[in-house]
């Protein structure tokens, strides 16, 4: 490859097939022995309205999206005019032969007869795209028979003769472009061995997969993005793994079922967006006055309201904290890239069980529908943990005795041990109450948790030096793009969040303390991730960057943003 990453950007209309475009391409280039991150961009529309995905790929492990590209798949006009500013020097567009372009200078053009081939094909204008992903495999110097079975393999539950069709778009679009275009050819994707199978796979994949290894046993899922792919993840292979999905009339019915099946014993999940975790508040707070196990997946779009329905955003943090009336131990995670929100996911079941209280995975938008090739995970390591579950009858039974760890025995109905639970104060055999004594006890039981946790959690990550100029925090999916940036320093380093409650204080407090300048970095507008480290530490940091448009913090961002810094240092 003639560099560290090259990036392609394919772009169109909703409806011409962009992401599955953009997700066969980096599958190829997966295949053939490259690493790839996808970053994807679609608007609030069912039909219309500008989609682009860009794939990046490179022979090491690509971490993060970038706002410049190499290569430009335009299946409109469009396309172009809104991404042309983003091409480095050396570029290349390819592009229907229809459209017109005045490239800057030093951007190689490749017209290609998209919608003629796509014609002659016999699939008229949908194939369109298979002819463009066919001649940018053939300029990109990639192997067109890895993507001929590629293309078997997707249809292979449909017809054999959209097969076909798809597989003779391919092959006329690369033949065209070997044909009229050989001297333009780059090797930037040529087969090559490799030591290690890797998959491709996107943000929700991960959240339900790391469910069904944590043995997930029922799941209910109102769908809202962006946490839609875990639905569809979930409700298709129920039967295989052998858990419930159920789909509910709304948040309120997902929450609530997730919280009844709980009680009934099994591993249970619900997941939602900030708009629908709104309507689950009653509920989360429920979960925690009956000390019911549940593991709540929210995907951050930027708010308020319907705000940016398919955009990513990190303004969920603080609602997530102080949700629902009242004092309860809540556990909050947050996920930085795929392999992360899988992790997290399992770790999520077992913390839900073993402390009995709800447990909030916070992966963002550009998490959950980016995809991004890794070898296969490995859950060798993994054992599900139910906690102080039993269906051993035990005399005398209390489900809320108070212990030192503040974890109760938990049962079942139907194992004979009588008790009572509703959304009331309680005594510690279920029965509510208002004495003074048992409120006192029983609040404190259930706070007491929250030092028990501690051991549990994930600690912070620090890539980079031990000791450095810059020190970045951060948290969710920034992390990919902190890692690009620091590839290009060697005196910054970065402090990765995933378990923010309990807050893990001292640990941050040590780090920062050692810190020359320290840099926050978050998709919000308040810097909510500083304020906790402010509440908890007493630390201010007082370089914000922020962002909150909708669209991820790219490397280059980063790198400007350090270089300001030194610079002024």
């Amino acid at each position: 490859m003639e560099q560290d990453v090259f990036k392609i950007k394919i772009g169109g209309l909703a409806g011409q097939g962009i992401k599955s475009s953009g997700v066969m391409l980096s599958k190829v280039a997966t295949r053939s022995g490259y690493d790839i991150y996808n970053y994807l961009e679609y608007q609030s529309l069912i039909r219309g309205g500008h989609n682009c995905m860009q794939i990046s790929v490179s022979k090491k492990p690509v971490f993060g999206p970038s706002n410049r590209n190499d290569f430009l798949i335009a299946l409109n006009s469009e396309t172009i005019d809104l991404h042309l500013k983003e091409l480095n020097p050396g570029s290349s567009i390819l592009f229907d032969e229809s459209i017109k372009v005045k490239p800057p200078e030093g951007v190689k053009l490749f017209p290609i007869s998209l919608l003629k081939l796509a014609a002659k094909a016999g699939g008229g204008e949908i194939l369109s795209n298979t002819v463009a992903l066919g001649a940018s495999i053939a300029l990109l110097g990639g192997d067109l028979k890895i993507f001929l079975d590629l293309i078997n393999e997707e249809y292979s539950t449909k017809t054999p003769e959209i097969a076909k069709l798809n597989q003779k778009a391919a092959e006329l679009g690369f033949n065209f472009a070997i044909e009229k275009f050989a001297k333009g050819i780059k090797k930037i994707i040529p087969k090559q061995e490799s030591a290690e199978t890797k998959m491709v796979i996107e943000g929700t994949e991960a959240l339900a997969t790391g469910a069904i290894a944590a043995g997930v046993e029922f799941a209910a899922i109102y769908p809202m993005s962006p946490i839609a792919g875990l639905l569809h993840f979930l409700a298709f292979y129920q039967e295989k793994y052998g858990y419930i999905f159920k789909q509910p009339e709304d948040e309120i019915s997902a929450i609530n079922m997730a919280i009844g099946a709980s009680f009934a014993g099994a591993r249970s999940m619900t997941a939602t967006s900030g708009g629908g975790f709104s309507l689950m508040t009653e509920g989360y707070g429920l979960a925690g006055m009956t000390e019911t196990p549940l593991v709540i997946i929210e995907g951050m779009r930027p708010g308020p309201a319907t705000g940016l329905p398919t955009w990513s955003g990190q303004g969920d943090l603080q609602f997530i904290l102080h949700a629902h009336q009242g004092d309860f131990p809540r556990i909050v995670l947050a996920a930085g890239d795929i392999k992360e929100a899988f992790e997290l996911t399992m770790q999520a079941f077992n913390l839900a069980d073993k402390y009995q209280t709800p447990v909030v995975l916070l992966v963002d938008k550009n998490i959950c529908e980016h995809n991004q090739s890794f070898p296969t995970f490995d859950i060798s390591s993994y054992e599900i943990n139910r906690g102080k579950l039993t269906k051993e009858l035990i005399p005398n039974y209390q489900r809320y005795k108070k212990e030192d760890d503040g974890i109760s025995q938990r049962t079942i109905p139907g194992t004979g041990n009588f008790f009572i639970t509703n959304s009331y104060e309680h005594d510690s055999f279920g029965f509510s109450t208002e004495a003074e004594n048992e409120v006192k006890d029983q609040m404190e039981k259930r706070m007491s948790k929250l030092k028990t946790i501690e051991s549990d959690m994930p600690i912070p990550q620090l890539f980079g030096p031990e000791e450095a100029d810059i020190t970045i925090v951060s948290w969710g999916s920034n992390k990919g793009s902190i890692l690009e940036a620091l590839k290009l320093f060697n005196n910054v380093n970065f402090i990765h969040l995933t378990g923010l409650n309990p807050f893990p204080s001292d640990s941050v407090k040590t780090k920062l303390e050692k810190a020359r300048h320290i840099i926050d970095i978050e998709c919000n507008y308040t810097g909510q991730l500083a304020g906790l480290i402010r509440e908890k530490t007493g630390i201010e940091i007082k370089d914000l960057f922020l962002k909150f448009d909708g669209r991820p913090i790219f490397k280059e961002e980063i790198v400007d943003k350090i270089n300001s810094v030194l610079k002024r240092s």
